[in-house]
């Protein structure tokens, strides 16, 4: 009966394995984006009716100081075409309305939807029918081209550009001229791989094989005043998005990454304005230079104003029901005849801590680690440093765990010495359970008085490791949020350490762990408890299906690290109590 019963577990094992991995490869991979013109009907390269009607109106437009008089300038310039302006570097590809200028369309050919499909990038904004997620710009004011009553439309000389090879940058000028007065309206782009790197080590995104700049583009307004009167406006800046959930996240925990808005003020460098937040009601402030910024899970877009400059930081919903959060910088005034600028820089692309620190102050907090972010920062400066030795996150995950392994060595070994001296009075406790029974006051008593006489604190293994969690949970979030681990390949079949083990072999490596782990531990007294105990294990490991390969490989490697320093300490700890019987 024992064979059958055995029998009967394995295979029922193997075969609750099969219908996992079948449904794995059914339905736990990303949906990739569907096209635009397959869906709604439009012909490929003209904005979708729908999308555009979204920015053709002006009610999602701020208001400035004075009000626009929108009866005063009609706007009707000129462009070429109503189709979307498409520029293309080697680390973007976007897309420009020429209805405001607004860039609709952004993804990033270096970091691909999804690992199985290189030639299919991420895709950050979106005007299409999938979200409304893109980032608008414009000039407001008593005589300046965009009005509560429509946008600005202009004018480029190519539907096309893109940075030609040899090419450091390139520059996309769009114009307009009304009442004497000649705008233009210029993105900067930088060229970002280094092209003494190869193939393969910009894919494995080498430090120094992908400049983080070339993720900025500096939008600038050159207003030409040939009028005869002064010209006086308003640059307001600011990203739109709906409400659909995040692309980019990679987790079926429960645990999800921060979706929404974040800026910065005076008191507070990094302040997260959730869509909730925006429900209740806007915010408003003064602020000097800033940013404001939306979060996803690994990526982030922000609006970053000259440093010197003032400008109002507000969050707000549209009659559409979309999300903004964006600035409005204070007036600019150019007298007759003369020429003036306003620009500010439009970051959009991975979260890379170093450079958006350069950019703007608090920046670098969207890389949102939570409240430990004082101990994930510091883990994150070591696992980078190492992976810049060894030259892959596995093996750098593995490394850092040591680390921390052996700094926390002390505790470890004074809690496992506690677990091995409960362990080795179990015999004693089982015959305190058969004397006083169901007598638990009694049994209670008793047990005190064994652990007082042989020195024993049962308290002293759970104390050590309470100490270690914060540390634990830290590198949780540092493994979880840092973009570094996405789609970075460690050995044989782990080819994306930020998604699940496409094979659950290190979850079910872990759970044996576990269980191997909970062999060396002491036997609860209580019947239920153990029980409770013993199925902790298969818990954990249905539980860490889904969890990042990179996760589940530090929980692996520590398990087996506390494995070894557990049993030779109980082995240590057994051996001088046998000899004190003797």
């Amino acid at each position: 009966m024992d064979i059958q019963r055995s029998i009967l577990i394995v295979a029922l094992a193997i075969v609750s394995y099969m219908m996992v991995l079948q449904w794995n490869q059914d339905y736990g991979q990303a949906a990739l984006p569907t096209q635009t013109a397959a869906v709604s009907g439009t012909v490929p390269g003209l904005p979708d009716t729908t999308a555009s009607a979204k920015t053709a109106n002006g009610d999602d437009i701020p208001t400035a100081a004075p009000a626009a008089d929108s009866g005063s300038i009609s706007v009707a310039p000129v462009a070429v075409s109503n189709q979307l302006i498409r520029v293309k570097t080697d680390v973007l590809e976007l897309a420009i309305d020429p209805r405001g200028g607004d860039v609709v369309e952004l993804r990033l050919p270096q970091y691909p939807r999804r690992q199985d499909h290189p030639d299919v990038p991420f895709q950050l904004f979106d005007n299409g029918s999938e979200r409304t997620y893109l980032a608008q710009s414009g000039l407001i004011g008593s005589n300046a081209p965009d009005k509560s009553s429509g946008r600005a439309l202009w004018s480029s000389e190519q539907q096309s550009y893109e940075l030609a090879e040899g090419q450091d940058e390139l520059q996309v000028d769009l114009r307009l001229s009304e009442d004497g007065i000649n705008y233009i309206k210029r993105f900067t782009l930088k060229r970002g791989l280094n092209p003494q790197c190869s193939a393969k080590e910009q894919q494995l995104k080498k430090p120094g094989c992908i400049d983080p700049a070339s993720y900025q583009m500096t939008v600038s307004y050159l207003i030409d005043n040939q009028s005869d009167k002064a010209w006086s406006g308003n640059m307001f800046a600011q990203l739109k998005r709906d409400n659909s959930g995040d692309p980019s996240s990679t987790t079926a925990t429960g645990t999800a990454t921060y979706l929404g808005g974040a800026l910065w003020t005076a008191d507070e460098p990094y302040k997260k304005v959730s869509m909730k937040d925006i429900d209740k009601q806007g915010f408003k402030e003064t602020v000097q230079g800033g940013w404001v910024a939306w979060l996803q899970h690994y990526f982030v877009t922000a609006w970053i104003p000259a440093k010197d400059s003032t400008n109002q930081v507000q969050t707000r919903k549209d009659s559409q029901g979309n999300y903004i959060v964006g600035f409005t910088g204070s007036a600019v005034q150019v007298a007759a005849g003369a020429q003036g600028e306003i620009s500010a820089i439009l970051y959009a692309g991975p979260k890379l801590q170093g450079h958006l620190k350069t950019l703007s102050p608090g920046l670098e907090l969207t890389v949102d680690y939570g409240i430990l972010w004082f101990l994930a920062q510091p883990i994150f400066w070591l696992l980078e440093h190492i992976h810049s030795i060894l030259g892959n996150w596995g093996w750098s995950i593995i490394v850092l765990t040591i680390i921390i392994k052996l700094i926390f060595f002390p505790l470890s070994a004074a809690s496992y010495k506690s677990m091995a001296r409960m362990r080795a009075v179990a015999p004693k406790l089982a015959v305190l359970k058969e004397q006083h029974g169901d007598d638990r006051q009694k049994m209670s008593q008793a047990m005190m008085e064994l652990y007082k006489k042989e020195k024993i604190n049962p308290l002293g293994g759970c104390l050590p490791i309470l100490v270690q969690m914060p540390v634990f949970l830290a590198l949780y979030w540092t493994l979880l949020e840092s973009v570094e681990m996405r789609q970075a390949p460690w050995m044989f079949w782990i080819t994306d350490l930020a998604i699940k083990d496409p094979f659950f072999i290190l979850p079910i490596i872990m759970g044996a762990t576990m269980f191997i782990q909970q062999q060396l531990n002491p036997t609860p007294p209580d019947p239920m408890q153990a029980k409770v105990l013993k199925m902790m294990p298969i818990i954990f490991t249905f539980f860490f299906l889904w969890f990042p390969a990179g996760l589940v490989l530090y929980w692996v490697v520590n398990n087996v690290l506390s494995i070894a320093q557990q049993w030779y300490i109980t082995r240590k700890i057994e051996a001088a109590a046998r000899a004190a019987d003797a």
